[in-house]
């Protein structure tokens, strides 16, 4: 296969979109165009060719994407399902690598796949099997990585800083992967420069397997005046109570949270790569050290004491 050279992406100034066309743009090995809403304010450096599109129209994306190699989408969760129109305009356009939306755990988990959340992404991979299937030119790769560990840790949602009684999921010990923005971006660079090796295949990547108790304990280290009291939040109930919220057509971040926590921290769910592949990709993994750097890095932002 020929080596990428032209790279379209959507959704690139998202949280994750930044961090994957910065990385893009730092590896210096790629022409970028990015795609963006006609409504969208969003600027971009001088470098990057930018198209505005109508996301639901194959006709407007299939011009877009003529001359384009690659695709990357880094849509949001709530848009994963609307890429279908992307895929068909960059079979049309001729694209040879199509990286969608994926950027989650491994929902191919028997029992992560059962989850409403990851219903869409498992939709949008059949359709990437079925198109790579019938057009032998156009690949695919997915990306898998656990939760964003620099965001998840701002947010509070690894372990919930800003609570004074903070969740520990299925008693806090089981241990998963997670990946910071960055390396995510660097993985996108990976695939695109290994394509026969990433072909029509899940990839899996992470920066290292913590726990939530390992994180409270290097929080308790850097902020020794400050008492938490965790408690102990079955992971298995939080499903229950998001699931006819769900089925009701409530998709907002707290029914997903339910879901999600399901995945990362319960036991059987794949919360822990075992097999990644961040030797083919060019990646390292990160220290306890680097991990506790990332959590003084909250610490100071919070002005925790």
């Amino acid at each position: 296969m020929a080596a990428i050279r032209n790279v379209a992406i959507a959704g690139a100034s998202g949280s994750l979109g930044t961090p994957v066309l910065n990385a893009l743009l730092e590896s210096n090995k790629f022409n970028i165009t990015v795609l963006t809403r006609h409504t969208s304010k969003a600027s971009f450096p001088a470098s990057v060719r930018v198209i505005q599109v109508d996301y639901d129209s194959v006709a407007e994306l299939t011009t877009a994407l003529t001359g384009q190699d690659a695709v990357v989408s880094t849509v949001t969760t709530a848009a994963v399902k609307t890429q279908n129109p992307l895929i068909s305009a960059a079979v049309a356009a001729g694209v040879k690598r199509f990286i969608p939306s994926e950027f989650s755990c491994n929902v191919d988990n028997p029992k992560a796949s059962t989850l409403p959340v990851y219903q869409s992404r498992l939709a949008i991979h059949k359709a990437l099997q079925q198109k790579a299937a019938q057009n032998p030119n156009f690949t695919y790769t997915l990306i898998r990585h656990g939760p964003f560990l620099d965001w998840g840790l701002a947010l509070g949602f690894l372990f919930d800083f800003r609570s004074e009684t903070p969740a520990f999921y299925d008693g806090g010990d089981r241990p998963f992967s997670t990946t910071t923005l960055a390396t995510i971006g660097k993985a996108v660079v990976g695939v695109l420069t290994h394509l026969e090796e990433t072909k029509n295949r899940p990839v899996f990547v992470h920066d290292l397997v913590t726990t939530q108790r390992k994180i409270f304990a290097i929080f308790q280290r850097l902020v020794p005046g400050k008492k938490w009291e965790p408690v102990n939040v079955s992971t298995a109930e939080l499903e229950a109570r998001s699931r006819p919220e769900w089925e009701k057509g409530n998709e907002d971040m707290g029914v997903m949270v339910g879901f999600l926590v399901r995945a990362i921290f319960a036991e059987g769910y794949g919360g822990e790569l075992e097999n990644v592949d961040n030797e083919l990709l060019g990646l390292g993994m990160r220290t306890e050290a680097d991990l506790e750097e990332l959590v003084k890095g909250v610490v100071v932002g919070e002005g925790l004491k």
